[in-house]
């Protein structure tokens, strides 16, 4: 009896697939980096109406299940959600989302409340909105918005002490018009420190670096030869001299050395159907996953470069849908969490 219980235990420990089925279409998605809280991931809902949902689960690593921990309701669909990036665990525990306006949340045991709403244009009940943001790794004070109104935004986060609690408010400490056009995705770089320079991508098809502390102007990494909007850019996590971009409609993603601009340093190319994520490993410097139409993820190691890249090192082929998002664990480098339709799937990789 023992060594059959024994087993399963071993079973279980070796599991390379955990999986999770919402009630609705999820697109956004996002990994705790808090020590103390191991495979907790929030989820948005993709409802194409104004209630949508983010929902907090965790799995427990006895059963092997995921467990919804709490859920909120979410004016339309959250097109990121990102939890602060506090590996040790000494802010409080923060969540924001973003969709018509950029929302920080504070989660406690089971329950998460709307800690504040930051909103730039005062003026009016109009806002554009948000297509993305990103949250400064190294100043979890700072958060960067991408508006379809051509702008950036970068926030900057107070945490006050107020009685029995700490307050977390914000103010906009820099707009600028960072595109001809809708701006589509924003994230910080490494370089530099890793608290002031960050890129932009979007409609107009451009590649923009940027500089806090010399805003006056940016720098043109890359265009696409045909003006194709660009969707998403994510930084090397490890060589800030790196970076990816994936164009609207396309089946490939394209690699970025700052150092040569305006033309890329690899083609990955193996995907079947348009790309929609990609996410670099967390603790190497070579290593990339993307993600597509195609129901595939693959892993690519660009260690080669310039040579070409044929041909990824790792590939799941088995999502049973169009796969719209990927996160790689930045504190679990062994799993990439990927979502299609209504389920999440977390992969070991």
């Amino acid at each position: 009896m023992t060594t059959h219980v024994h087993q399963q235990n071993q079973q279980q420990k070796r599991k390379e697939i955990y999986k999770y089925t919402a009630q609705w279409p999820i697109y956004a998605m996002n990994w705790s980096v808090r020590p103390d809280k191991r495979f907790r991931l929030a989820l948005g809902s993709f409802v194409e109406e104004y209630n949508n949902k983010v929902q907090i689960v965790q799995l427990d690593e006895e059963t092997s299940e995921f467990t919804p921990r709490s859920t909120l309701d979410h004016p339309y669909p959250a097109t990121k959600i990102i939890w602060i990036p506090d590996a040790k665990g000494i802010y409080p525990d923060l969540l924001a989302t973003s969709g018509d306006y950029l929302r920080v949340w504070r989660c406690a045991e089971n329950e998460i409340k709307l800690e504040c709403l930051l909103n730039n244009n005062k003026n009016s009940d109009f806002c554009a909105p948000l297509t993305s943001f990103d949250w400064n790794e190294v100043d979890p004070n700072l958060i960067g918005t991408s508006s379809i109104d051509t702008t950036c935004t970068i926030w900057g986060l107070e945490t006050r002490q107020a009685i029995g609690r700490v307050n977390v408010n914000g103010h906009v400490k820099t707009q600028l018009i960072a595109h001809d056009k809708e701006v589509y995705d924003i994230a910080f770089s490494r370089a530099g420190g890793g608290r002031d320079m960050f890129a932009s991508v979007g409609a107009d098809g451009s590649v923009r670096m940027f500089d806090l502390r010399h805003l006056e102007h940016s720098t043109i990494i890359y265009e696409d030869s045909t003006h194709v909007p660009l969707l998403r850019l994510a930084w090397n996590k490890q060589d800030p001299n790196f970076l990816a971009t994936i164009a609207m409609d396309a089946c490939e993603v394209v690699i970025l050395d700052v150092r040569v601009p305006c033309t890329p340093v690899a083609r990955l190319n193996n995907h079947r159907a348009c790309v929609n994520g990609l996410a670099w490993a967390p603790h190497s410097a070579c290593h990339i996953c993307t993600a597509g139409d195609d129901h595939q993820a693959l892993i690519w190691d660009i260690a080669g470069m310039p040579r070409a890249i044929e041909d990824p090192i790792l590939a799941y082929t088995a999502a049973e849908g169009e796969i719209n998002q990927i996160q790689w664990g930045a504190t679990q480098p062994d799993w990439i969490g990927i979502c299609y339709n209504k389920s999440l799937e977390i992969l070991r990789v």
